[in-house]
């Protein structure tokens, strides 16, 4: 089993050979992207210049679009290259030329220079934006080779305003960017870049003097610069991250930092992702927030469950990355380190523990174990007082309170099992002694334990020990133990009872949370199915209401705006929208339809069974109190709009019922 954990341990990402297997697909051509951090830098001097040189090897180069703003040194490297002539555009007036997709597919070179990705087209060209030809080019198997300038990536559109003071209306998605195979920085410091824009050989002398006064400016040019150094650092980091996942190569690589960051319940949690994205900006790297969903998870309170989403929402919401990880059967600092191997996490940051010395020999330490077992990756173990902050804010909205709180039933049903067993084993006594009926008790603690869960078999540990005691250990019917031997063996009776409880009710929780991730799936993929097959609004809007209703185990109503004003668009139960005399009363005739079609016939008419179940459970719940008016009785049900038509029709008379 260690052996076969180890090998699955070192296997490649399925995710990452996909992408490579995505990559080396020949069918969709690759793109290349020449970045620079400003007009003039030479990213289409530096694209030609190795086009000329794919050509010398052999390949099928042809020029799409090349900009060469009237410099001679980029002219003079056009020369030699197939040049696809561009198509006229009139447009207001004004002959403007694009580029001939058409053109270029038909004649399908192997390698094709398309300049200034960022472009927007001509209106009436067949897409919007020069980026979405060049997907089109890739889809046909084309190469491109194309340059953009850091300022028109989407991502940064506001940074770089912050900066120049300049709104660059012309953006990539940083989706397309991502999609690079290939990303080649273009550099140039800020003195020779103003240098070249003096000469003439950026702009023409007035566009140059004003570019000098505004954009180009030795401050705005540096600012820039780092900015195109550091995006292009973190696509090289992606890149490399995603070949370690493909060849199963075990980090770190320390060719840049990458921080993560264990997040748990604790109220501490929030402050240490704060501390964490402080880290990061010193390190100009990025960094993952990690919760390991263990077998304590289960255990937790529902506060405690929002404490740690909310956590994770804020390590989002910083600019970190949100991971949930199911734990394995090893210990969670093993599988701590596991993903930060495979993610090429160079640093671990972890609060300091403030459990008890006792829980930690009873049960383990984290810290202690990922300070051991972390190999190369740093450990910050973080005090309280280094991470102090402002909690995150309890919620003013609060969970229904499950139902088995406060319930007696169970400890009156674990009182009854030890009876029962105490029945037993007096019968057993009778025929084959006091040394069997032990197990009788265990067998009851177990069932206890797996049925109704760990504090009633607690009870029913402590009742079957007194039990066992009263009824079986001389001197009978008394709670004196005067012989040595049947002290010890009470003593292991009432430590085993506990350990088999313990291990019985751990287990029955994992069970129960085994099941509930089961049904929550089955939910979301029924859902699924359901939205794939909705045909309207309304459908997707009743879908919704359904399955938000079933999972949360409330009701539910959707608002949308309609002609100014907010109108109830669905709702479950269904009976709460046709029973409430405010909407009644307003002259919505559609809703009122689409509120009763909904009642009538569900999205999920398809799995009535299942779904009545679903239904069922939901109402035992209990849905959460309102005071509306009390919902109208329901009327028998309709199988959908053909059959109401079909009535409204026999009747002939236009009912209002039947308008609705």
């Amino acid at each position: 089993m260690a052996d076969q954990r180890r090998d699955s341990e070192h296997r490649p990402s399925p995710e990452a050979l996909l992408e490579a297997a995505r990559r080396e697909e020949r069918r969709i051509g690759k793109l290349r992207i020449f970045v620079g951090a400003a007009p003039g830098v030479g990213k289409t001097y530096e694209m030609l210049q190795q086009a000329r040189a794919r050509k010398k090897d052999g390949y099928d180069v042809v020029a799409g679009v090349v900009e060469t703003h009237g410099r001679r040194e980029t002219e003079a490297l056009l020369e030699g290259l197939e040049i696809v002539p561009r198509r006229h555009v009139e447009y207001k007036g004004q002959k403007l030329e694009e580029m001939d997709l058409d053109a270029i597919i038909a004649r399908r070179p192997q390698i094709v220079l398309v300049d200034e990705l960022a472009h927007s087209n001509v209106e009436g060209s067949r897409h919007p934006k020069r980026y979405l030809d060049v997907q089109e080019l890739m889809n046909h198997g084309i190469d491109v080779y194309t340059t953009v300038n850091i300022q028109h990536i989407e991502s940064l559109n506001d940074v770089v305003a912050q900066i120049t003071h300049v709104r660059v209306r012309e953006t990539v998605p940083d989706a397309v960017f991502d999609r690079a195979d290939a990303i080649e920085l273009v550099d140039l410091t800020p003195d020779d870049l103003i240098q070249r824009l003096k000469e003439g050989k950026v702009y023409f002398p007035k566009q140059a003097e004003r570019a000098l006064e505004h954009f180009f400016s030795p401050a705005n040019l540096t600012a820039l610069r780092e900015l195109a150094l550091r995006r292009t650092a973190d696509r090289v980091d992606e890149q490399l991250l995603t070949e370690m996942q493909a060849h199963a190569i075990q980090g770190p690589w320390p060719a840049g930092e990458r921080i993560l960051v264990c997040i748990s319940e604790d109220p501490r949690a929030a402050g240490l992702v704060r501390y964490t994205k402080r880290l990061a900006d010193r390190l100009h790297g990025p960094w993952m927030a990690l919760y390991v969903e263990g077998r304590r998870s289960a255990q937790l309170s529902e506060e405690q469950r929002d404490r740690i989403a909310d956590t994770l929402r804020l390590a989002e919401a910083l600019g970190g990355e949100a991971v949930t990880l199911p734990a394995s059967d090893r210990p969670i600092a093993e599988d701590v380190i596991s993903y930060a191997q495979a993610n090429n996490a160079t640093q671990i940051v972890i609060g300091k523990s403030t459990r008890t010395r006792w829980f930690e020999i009873l049960h383990g330490s984290v810290v202690h174990d990922l300070v051991r077992r972390s190999g190369n990756i740093s450990v910050h173990v973080i005090s309280g007082e280094a991470i102090a902050g402002p909690p995150i804010p309890k919620k003013s909205v609060r969970a229904a309170e499950r139902d088995d709180a406060g319930n007696p039933w169970p400890y009156i049903a674990a009182l009854a099992a030890v009876a029962l067993a105490l029945a037993v084993a007096e019968v057993i006594y009778s025929f084959l002694g006091s040394e069997n009926v032990d197990l009788v008790f265990l067998t009851a603690i177990v069932g206890v334990a797996v049925r109704l869960g760990l504090w009633p078999s607690l009870l029913a540990s402590v009742a079957a020990s007194l039990c066992y005691n009263f009824f079986f250990l001389p001197p009978i019917y008394t709670f004196t133990i005067t012989d040595p031997v049947n002290i010890a063996a009470f003593v292991f009776f009432i430590l085993v009872a506990i350990i088999v409880s313990n291990v019985a009710a751990r287990g029955r929780t994992l069970a129960m949370a085994a099941m509930e991730r089961a049904r929550t799936t089955d939910s979301l993929y029924a859902f699924a199915r359901k939205l794939a097959g909705a045909g309207t609004l309304d459908d997707v809007l009743w879908a919704t209401a359904y399955q938000t209703a079933l999972m949360l185990k409330v009701r539910v109503v959707l608002l949308l705006p309609e002609r100014g004003a907010i109108a109830v668009k669905a709702g479950y139960p269904p009976e709460d929208i046709l029973g409430d005399a405010d909407l009644a009363a307003a002259n919505r005739p559609r809703l009122r339809y689409a509120a009763r079609r909904q009642a009538s016939v569900p999205a999920h008419a398809h799995r009535p069974r299942r779904h009545r179940r679903d239904g069922d459970r939901l109402r035992q719940a209990g849905p959460a109190p309102d005071h509306r008016p009390a919902a109208a009785p329901r009327r028998a049900r309709r199988s959908g709009r053909a059959r109401d038509r079909a009535r409204a029709s026999r009747r002939g008379d236009g009912s209002r019922r039947a308008r609705r």
